[in-house]
């Protein structure tokens, strides 16, 4: 008899145990589908895509409602790989937020493959970071580089090195004083030609790159609505003449 009355105190006593299991499960189950769902969307360091186009690709299944479920998600598997961008980093900051830091490529100009139909985009280091079709805003065209076909990954495959250098300092010098061009048109004399809409600036050979420019970015904003050449290729500390040579339409 006293084993019998053991042997059903161990079951009660199980059974109380999985009924606490199972409540605690519920409640857990409870708390990830009714606290952790997804109200707000935080997007960062994204200036070539919208916030909306960025939320799309990373809450792209039936689960993403659940904040934790997104979390754990990017935790463990790397987001979608999209152009332009080199990653992701998604982290839930409360039960109902989740941010999300994008870290795109850095752009500085590309070069047009008329052989492929694509633009073969290039960082500040010159290395061929993406091709695509698409053309970027606020990246501007390499235009008269003996250029007709790149390696992902690799530099631009311009013989001279000093060609690619100075075009190199000059991305990184219109970046810099926020004045970025339509179209940079390299020369087959060696010289750099700026093209703003209908403004065309001659800046001349390499050389005194950051004082033209920052000439220049005084300048352009009185040119607004006018076509014509700014002639700042014989500008230098002792010749300062700057001329603007105005077409008549």
């Amino acid at each position: 008899m006293r084993e019998k009355r053991r042997r059903k105190k161990r079951r009660r006593a199980w059974g109380l145990i999985f009924l606490t299991v199972l409540l605690l499960l519920a409640v857990s189950a409870l708390v990830v589908v009714k606290v952790f769902t997804v109200e707000e969307v935080v997007v960062t360091g994204n200036e070539l895509y919208e916030d909306e186009k960025i939320k799309e690709w990373v809450l792209n299944d039936e689960y993403s409602w659940n904040t934790l479920y997104v979390y754990l998600k990017y935790k463990f598997q790397e987001p979608e790989a999209i152009p332009f961008v080199d990653t992701m980093e998604i982290t839930m900051k409360l039960p109902h937020t989740i941010e999300i830091k994008v870290y795109e490529k850095g752009l500085v100009g590309y070069v047009h493959l008329d052989s492929l139909g694509q633009n073969a985009y290039f960082d500040k280091d010159g290395f061929v970071v993406e091709t695509s079709p698409e053309v970027i805003a606020g990246v501007p065209q390499i235009s008269g580089l003996p250029v007709d076909a790149v390696v992902l990954y690799e530099k631009l495959p311009i013989q001279k090195n000093d060609v690619l250098k100075d075009l190199l300092s000059l991305t990184q010098t219109l970046k810099k004083y926020e004045a970025v061009p339509d179209n940079i048109i390299y020369g087959a004399d060696g010289t750099y030609t700026l093209e703003y809409g209908s403004v065309r600036v001659l800046l001349g050979k390499a050389g005194d790159f950051s004082e033209k420019i920052l000439r220049m970015t005084y300048i352009l904003p009185k040119l607004e609505g006018m076509s014509g050449t700014l002639h700042l290729e014989n500008w230098t500390e002792t010749a300062t003449d700057i001329t603007f040579e105005k077409e008549e339409g």
